[in-house]
């Protein structure tokens, strides 16, 4: 390995770097023969390149070792590639990759790893289930990794805002008693103390408190928290939090700070558009949408029908009405619905 590490990943090859020797480290992400040259597209995280072992290059004849390496390599080999940059033809020219105005003739073949037949092939998209059990495959196709990234970016991103506003970053403990909040703990059974039990944390609610008492006014943390109750749609066993708390603050204080920290995340991934951050209070989401988290980009406020309501003969609405409830009803215009539709 020493003698094939990499000189350059497998996204930064361009036009200018015609004629340069390099090694580049990676996994096949295709192979295709054409009638005696082997075309292998090597793939790592930065991108993918183009190499090619051309007989060519060594005189018309690919050397017996080289060969009867490229007549075993076959998909998520792992590779070390040693060769020249060279230009593609102007017919060959691949717009849609970085990489696309140039190959790397191969010289040399290094096998790092071999693959067992796969169970799927990279950047398909099959049934979860055979995603998790192979996740170390599922985490090569580009929509993983560019998830991957996506988290890793807004995590520094959130470091730097909040470390900029005089936040310490402060880790609490994971193994902690147990404390009321709003679902069971997952417990832990002490080796030390047989019958005792530690609790892991839906929060890290009591520590950073404890913090505010010791005089750590301004506190984060990207908090991993454990809830052992079902899963739905907004809830699940392990999840992460941006986890924050301030002292000698209004609640102006609290919501300015969050409003700045998501502007700094949208605009680390070139996203900063006309962000605008309405404020509604309890009151009045409950009253136009009937929730505390309405999702405002349907813009359908509920309005009230009541008066038409009491004049009609449908009890459900009377029964409601005289409880001192509301009946309300969503107006969209321009479109009919039938019963079924409703």
């Amino acid at each position: 390995m020493e003698l094939m590490k990499r000189t350059v990943n497998c996204g930064a090859l361009r036009k200018a770097d015609n004629g340069k020797k390099v090694i580049l480290n990676g996994w096949i992400h295709r192979k295709r023969d054409h009638g005696g040259i082997t075309f292998i597209n090597l793939r790592d995280r930065y991108g993918v390149t183009q190499t090619v072992v051309d007989p060519g290059i060594f005189g018309g004849a690919i050397p017996a070792d080289l060969a009867a390496i490229c007549a075993e390599l076959r998909n998520e080999f792992c590779l070390a590639v040693e060769g020249s940059v060279r230009l593609r033809p102007d017919n060959m020219v691949n717009p849609e990759m970085s990489t696309g105005e140039i190959e790397v003739a191969a010289e040399k073949i290094l096998i790092l790893s071999r693959s067992e037949v796969l169970p799927f092939q990279i950047d398909e998209e099959p049934r979860e289930e055979l995603r998790l059990k192979y996740r170390y495959l599922d985490m090569r196709s580009a929509a993983m990794q560019r998830r991957i990234k996506l988290r890793s970016e807004i995590s520094f991103a959130v470091r730097e805002y909040m470390t900029g506003e005089g936040f310490y970053e402060i880790e609490t403990p994971t193994f902690i008693s147990s404390t009321p909040e709003g679902a069971r703990d997952y417990l832990v059974p002490s080796r030390l103390y047989p019958g005792k039990f530690y609790a892991l944390p839906q929060s890290p609610q009591i520590y950073k408190q404890l913090l505010m008492v010791s005089g750590f006014d301004k506190y984060f943390q990207i908090a991993r928290c454990y809830r052992d109750e079902d899963a739905r749609g907004d809830r699940q066993p392990e999840f992460t939090q941006i986890d924050i708390e301030m002292s000698f603050a209004s609640r102006e204080d609290v919501l300015s700070m969050t409003v700045g920290l998501m502007k700094h995340v949208f605009k680390s991934q070139n996203m900063e558009q006309k962000l605008n951050f309405s404020r509604l209070s309890y009151d009045e989401a409950m009253e136009n949408y009937g929730s505390d988290k309405p999702d405002l980009r349907f813009d359908l406020q509920l309005k009230d029908f009541s008066l038409w309501a009491e004049k009609a003969d449908f009890q459900a609405f009377k029964e409601a009405l005289a409880a001192g409830g509301a009946v309300k009803a969503l107006v969209v215009p321009g479109v009919e619905y039938s019963r079924k539709q409703i």
